[in-house]
């Protein structure tokens, strides 16, 4: 890699940090959001839903924002919001103006997350797009499981006030280096804001009819509205979601794998948190601690295993052994119980659940990204992205309903694991799908429709 390659690289990494950071910080310092601000149990999951849902739910109007305005404003416009928003949520007094400021990062971070894959995947070659696609990846799976160590240290030391007031001297310094960024942009065609208004609704009402006992009417509306979305697609002139995209074998299958991943190893932070605090009755900060083991295991295998071994196995080996590692890693997790020891109760289990995480991510990310044209990067981007947090979001409201409401916590956060087991083996039977290597036939149609000749 050239020093421009480096750079820009970094810039792409600290962003992406900052997104996925955010979606874990908060898991330590939940006990005590609810005891500060005064939260009912119930709504306690919508500090985490409320980044999640507005994340998922404008992912591909951030990945076209990049294709039509250009990468530097857009990466611009996503770190500016993101930056102020984490100011509002640790100054917020109420619990309902921290979930509007949650959502407002997660539209932030919605702008954001597209533009930095799309910078590397239209900056690098197909000979140094697998080490920079590690890399990213590496540090999206660190910035989910350092922001619970993170979030125990600052929350233990200072205040829970601070795990989003840290993105405030962060982003400003990131705002900075975005100078290296090109500027390209399509001025010639418009960005589709009902199909954005029809995706967030959509996402919205799938997961709050999940999380309200499967309330039958929001399922209905949720699905109506991605119904109309599919439509609306099919016929508007720039689409956020190009249908043809879902043509590629490789694009349409890796992101239902995308999917399942997704609604397994975002929301496990969730349920380890409040099991290693309210079963093993750690503090803040020992819980944070007992995340170290996975922040540097899925770093280990996501940057120096991974890349290896995705020049002798193809994507699908890769992603189907990884699935299955995970899943023994959660079966073994669902065993926890009062009195259990950190070393069998969490880090044996780590060991397996960061190896198959590690291990599956990059693959993934690769299957449904290389290949697209370049004035289809930042929609193949946002598409990926949005499957990915969809999948969390859905997953921690699905999660959350069928582990039940026992009074026996380690029996409520067992029936968790287990179902992240189940879904991780769903991920590797559809892996099992994907082609070996990309069909001659999935790059042409990955190219856009021939015009007709004058």
């Amino acid at each position: 890699m050239t020093p421009r390659h480096r750079l820009v690289l970094a810039l792409a990494c600290a962003a992406q940090f900052m997104v996925v950071l955010d979606v874990s910080v908060v898991n330590v310092a939940l006990p005590s959001i609810q005891a500060d601000l005064r939260f009912a149990p119930a709504d306690l999951q919508w500090i985490v839903n409320a980044y999640a849902l507005a994340f998922a739910g404008l992912l591909l109007l951030g990945g076209r924002l990049a294709d039509l305005y250009g990468l530097r404003r857009t990466v611009v416009a996503g770190l500016a919001l993101f930056t102020l928003a984490s100011l509002a949520g640790g100054l917020a007094a109420d619990p309902w103006t921290l979930i509007a400021a949650r959502a407002l990062q997660g539209l932030g971070a919605a702008v954001l997350a597209p533009a930095t894959l799309t910078v590397l995947t239209t900056t690098f070659d197909e000979d140094l797009r697998p080490r920079a696609l590690a890399a990213w990846t590496a540090v999206g799976l660190a910035g989910g499981t350092a922001g619970n160590l993170i979030g125990g240290l600052l929350t233990d030391a200072l205040s829970w006030r601070w795990i989003l007031l840290i993105n405030v001297p962060v982003g400003a310094a990131a705002l900075l280096a975005t100078r290296l960024l090109p500027d390209r942009r399509d001025t010639g065609r418009r960005l589709d804001l009902s199909g954005a208004v029809l995706a967030t609704a959509g996402v919205a009402s799938l997961t709050f009819g999940i999380s309200q006992d499967w309330d039958v009417l929001a399922l209905a509306c949720g699905t109506a509205a991605l119904a109309a979305f599919t439509v609306l697609q099919s016929r508007a002139r720039t689409p956020l979601l190009p249908l043809r995209l879902l043509r590629i074998r490789t694009v349409a299958v890796g992101n239902v794998a995308m999917l399942l991943a997704g609604a397994c190893l975002n929301p496990m932070w969730y349920f380890l948190t409040l099991s290693m605090q309210n079963v093993l009755h750690f503090d803040a900060l020992q819980t944070g601690l007992g995340f170290l083991p996975h922040t540097v295991l899925t770093m280990a295998v996501a940057l120096r295993v991974t890349p290896r071994l995705m020049k002798l196995a193809s994507d699908r080996l890769l992603i189907v052994t990884g699935s299955l590692i995970a899943a023994a890693g959660f079966l073994w997790q669902s065993r926890l119980a009062p009195g259990d020891d950190y070393l069998t109760a969490v880090l044996g289990p780590a060991v397996l659940i960061s190896a198959g995480g590690g291990l599956l991510n990059t693959p993934i990310t690769n299957a449904v990204t290389s290949g697209i044209p370049a004035h289809d990067a930042g929609a193949a981007s946002g598409l990926m992205n949005t499957t990915k947090q969809a999948g969390a979001a859905l997953g921690l409201a699905a999660l959350v309903a069928v582990s039940g409401r026992s009074t026996d916590l380690a029996t409520t956060y067992g029936h968790a694991f287990t179902a992240i087991a189940a879904l991780l083996l769903a991920t590797a039977a559809v892996a099992g799908c994907l082609p070996a290597t990309r069909t001659c036939q999935d790059r042409d149609l990955a190219a856009p429709p021939k015009r007709p000749a004058r």
